[in-house]
């Protein structure tokens, strides 16, 4: 009998590309669709990219500074050493996505949908994902600086090998978000975390936030 699969831990399966043809950063534009794409090298800084679809793609050592991808869409695609300074993609969706080793300075994702994703080896900064929705995400090997879940709705998202400087949950709808395998700095909106599980190790470093959030005094 095959053992039971833990129906807590992120849902993935391996994404596969394959026979893709070279792209450029003219085959994409506001509203278009780019599918079975490799761009390699591309530079798509400052570019209006609002709608835009990257279907079946990889981006390979993409620069992505300021380009406007609000409302775009990535879909089994594999984006690697993307970077971006400064990348704004709102209300944007993430389905059967790779993200790796890439660095971004500040990313605005909020009210963004991330289905079946993996980011694995990045260093980010400011990451707003707030009123986001995150379903079945892993995290492997990140530093993120600042990461705001505030009102956003999370399930089977997981963390490992991670550092998490400071981390917002205000407001947040969480069900089955490991934080054991995250280094946790700063908690804010620490009643956001109901429904994530953390270490022993983890929920004595808490203590200390949830007393003063419930007005308790600790003394000896």
């Amino acid at each position: 009998m095959s053992p039971r699969k833990d129906s807590t831990r992120p849902r993935l399966t391996e994404l596969r590309l394959a026979g893709l043809v070279p792209g450029y950063a003219g085959d994409i534009g506001a509203g278009e669709r780019a599918e079975g794409l490799a761009f390699d090298g591309a530079d798509l800084t400052a570019r209006r990219l609002v709608g835009a679809a990257f279907v079946e793609c990889s981006l390979a050592d993409v620069s992505a500074h300021e380009a406007d991808l609000t409302g775009a869409s990535f879909v089994e695609t594999r984006i690697e050493r993307l970077g971006a300074p400064s990348l704004s993609a709102p209300r944007s969706r993430f389905r059967d996505v790779e993200l790796g080793a890439s660095r971004i300075g500040s990313a605005e994702l909020y009210d963004s949908t991330w289905d079946a994703v993996v980011v694995r080896g990045c260093k980010l900064g400011f990451v707003n994902l707030r009123a986001a929705k995150l379903t079945d995400v892993l995290f492997v090997g990140c530093t993120i600086e600042e990461l705001d879940l505030g009102r956003a709705t999370a399930m089977r998202v997981a963390f490992e090998d991670c550092t998490l400087d400071s981390f917002d949950v205000t407001a947040a709808e969480l069900l089955h978000v490991d934080l054991r395998g995250a280094r946790l700095g700063r908690v804010g909106g620490v009643e956001g975390l109901r429904g994530a599980t953390v270490s022993p190790y983890q929920a004595a470093e808490l203590a200390e936030i949830m007393a003063e959030h419930l007005g308790i005094s600790v003394r000896d």
